[in-house]
C-alpha cells in the first residue's frame, strides 16, 4: 500500500472507531435523564454529570498534550476509550457514587481522547490532503448521532416507563459498541516517514514517533513536559488576541446550544405525555434527526463551502435556523419539560403539542449548529494555521466550560428562560463573529494590495 493509501485507511479507522465509540455516547448523552428519572430511590442527576463532564474536560485541556506525548495516541485514544465504556456500563446497575466517578473520569478521558484524535489528524495528513481527512473523519464521527438513536426510536417506541429490563438492554448493547471502537485504534498503522508539513510541525510536541523519547529517560521526558509548557503558555496568549476575543462569543453559543440539543431537547420530548405513548421513544428519532441535520449541514457548508461569498452569509444562516427552532419549541414543548419527573409533564406551552414540529426542531437544530461550527473551525484554522493545536485548546476549553455551565442551570431553569439565554448569546455571538470576519477580509485586502 503506498505512504497515501495507508494514511487515508488510518484516518477511516479513524473515524469509524469515533463513530461506534460516539454512537454509544452521545446515545447515552441523549437519554440518561430521562433513564435516571425511572430509577427509584437515584438522587443523581443527568444534567450535572454531564456539568461535571464538560468541566473536569476544560480543565484537562491543560494536561492532556502531555499525556499524549507520553503514552502516546494509540493507547492513549484506546484508554480514553475505555472511560467511555465504563460510564456507560455503570448505567447497568447504576449507583450514585459510581455515576459521579465515571463523570470525573470521561471529563479527563476526552481531554486526552480528542487531543490524540488531533495528533493522529496530522500526523496522516498533508497541507493537500488535511481538508480531505478532516471532512471525511468529520462525517464519519457525525453517523454516530444516526444509529443509537434509530435502535432507541426502536426499542422505546410505545414504552411508558423505562423498565430494569429495557434498561440493561440497551446499556449492554451501547457497551459493547463502545468497546469495538476502542479496539478499532489499534488497527491504526503507524504512517511512512515522509516530508514534514505544516500540520506535523505545529503537533510536533504530541507526535512521539519522531524520536525514540519513548525509550529513553532523563532529558528527552523533560523535554516533553517544557512543550507541553510551551503549548500552554502559547495558548493563554493566543486566548487574549483580538480575533480570539471576538470569536470567544460564537464559540460560548456553540457550548450553550451543545448542551441543549445533546441532553436537554430530547429530555423535553420524552417528558411530553401530550405526545402520546410514543415519547420515549421519540427521543431517539429527535436524536437522530439532529445528525441529519449536522451531516445535511456538514457537507454543504464544510466539505463543498468555497467561501466565495465569505463565512458570515453561513453563519446568519445559522443563526436564523436556531431562532426559528427556539421559537417553535417555545411555542410546542411545556415549559416545565425540562425538570418534568419521570411520569412526564401534563402541561402544554401555547399550541397544542405537536410530534411533527418536535422532530422538525430536532433537524433544525442539528442544522444551525453545523452552519456554527463548520466556519468557527474554518475560521481557527485560517488565522492559527501556523498555531493550530494551542487554538483549537482554547476553542474547546471555552466550549466546554459553557456546556458545563449550561448543564448546570439546566437543573433548575424552565425551558423559555433557557431559550432566552439562547437568543441573546446566539445574537451577541454572531456579531461578534461578523466583525472578525470583517477584520480578516480586510488584512486580505491589505495583503492583496502590499504585494502589488
Amino acid at each position: 500500500m503506498t505512504p497515501e493509501g495507508k494514511a487515508l485507511s488510518n484516518i477511516v479507522i479513524l473515524g469509524f472507531g469515533f463513530m461506534f465509540m460516539f454512537t454509544a455516547f452521545q446515545t447515552c448523552g441523549n437519554i440518561e435523564q430521562t433513564v435516571i428519572k425511572s430509577l427509584n430511590n437515584f438522587t443523581a442527576s443527568g444534567y450535572t454529570s454531564m456539568s461535571i463532564i464538560y468541566g473536569v474536560f476544560s480543565a484537562s485541556n491543560l494536561v492532556a498534550p502531555s499525556v499524549v506525548a507520553v503514552v502516546g495516541p494509540q493507547l492513549s485514544m484506546f484508554f480514553s476509550g475505555l472511560l467511555y465504556s465504563a460510564y456507560i456500563a455503570m448505567f447497568i446497575q447504576p449507583r450514585v457514587w459510581s455515576f459521579y466517578t465515571a463523570s470525573v473520569l470521561v471529563g479527563f478521558g476526552a481531554a486526552v481522547l480528542w487531543t490524540a484524535e488531533g495528533n493522529v489528524l496530522a500526523i496522516n495528513s498533508t497541507e493537500t490532503t488535511i481538508g480531505r481527512n478532516s471532512g471525511l473523519f468529520w462525517a464519519l464521527q457525525q453517523f454516530s448521532l444516526l444509529f443509537g438513536n434509530l435502535y432507541i426510536y426502536l426499542a422505546w417506541q410505545g414504552h411508558d416507563h423505562i423498565s430494569e429490563k429495557d434498561r440493561q438492554t440497551v446499556f449492554i448493547a451501547l457497551t459493547v459498541i463502545s468497546l469495538i471502537g476502542c479496539f478499532l485504534f489499534f488497527l491504526i498503522r503507524k504512517p511512512d516517514p515522509s516530508e514534514p508539513t505544516p500540520s506535523e510541525t505545529s503537533e510536533a510536541p504530541l507526535h512521539t514517533e519522531s524520536t525514540d523519547s519513548a525509550s529513553v529517560s532523563g532529558p528527552p521526558r523533560r523535554s516533553l513536559c517544557t512543550q507541553a509548557l510551551d503549548a500552554f503558555v502559547k495558548a493563554c496568549k493566543l486566548s487574549v488576541t483580538k480575533e480570539m476575543m471576538l470569536l470567544c462569543l460564537p464559540i460560548m453559543y456553540t457550548g450553550l446550544e451543545l448542551t441543549f440539543y445533546s441532553g436537554v431537547y430530547g429530555t423535553c420530548i420524552g417528558a411530553m405525555t401530550r405526545f402520546g405513548h410514543d415519547a420515549k421513544g421519540l427521543i431517539g428519532m429527535s436524536g437522530l434527526l439532529v445528525g441529519v441535520g449536522e451531516i445535511l449541514g456538514g457537507g454543504v457548508f464544510g466539505i463543498l463551502n468555497n467561501n466565495r461569498l465569505g463565512r458570515n452569509p453561513v453563519v446568519l444562516l445559522g443563526l436564523l435556523i436556531h431562532y426559528l427552532a427556539f421559537y417553535l419549541i417555545f411555542l410546542n414543548i411545556a415549559p416545565d419539560a425540562p425538570q418534568a419527573p419521570e411520569e412526564g409533564t401534563d402541561l402544554q406551552a401555547y399550541m397544542t403539542p405537536n410530534v411533527g414540529v418536535a422532530l422538525f426542531c430536532s433537524f433544525l437544530l442539528g442544522l444551525g449548529d453545523s452552519c456554527f461550527n463548520t466556519q468557527l473551525l474554518s475560521m481557527i484554522a485560517f488565522l492559527y494555521k501556523e498555531d493550530s493545536a494551542p487554538a483549537f485548546a482554547v476553542f474547546y476549553f471555552i466550549q466546554s466550560i459553557m456546556a458545563a455551565i449550561a448543564f448546570s442551570y439546566s437543573n433548575v431553569l424552565q425551558l423559555p428562560w433557557q431559550l432566552l439565554l439562547l437568543v441573546v448569546t446566539g445574537f451577541m455571538g454572531t456579531l461578534s463573529f461578523f466583525l472578525a470576519e470583517w477584520g480578516v477580509v480586510a488584512k486580505r485586502r491589505d495583503s492583496d494590495y502590499d504585494s502589488i
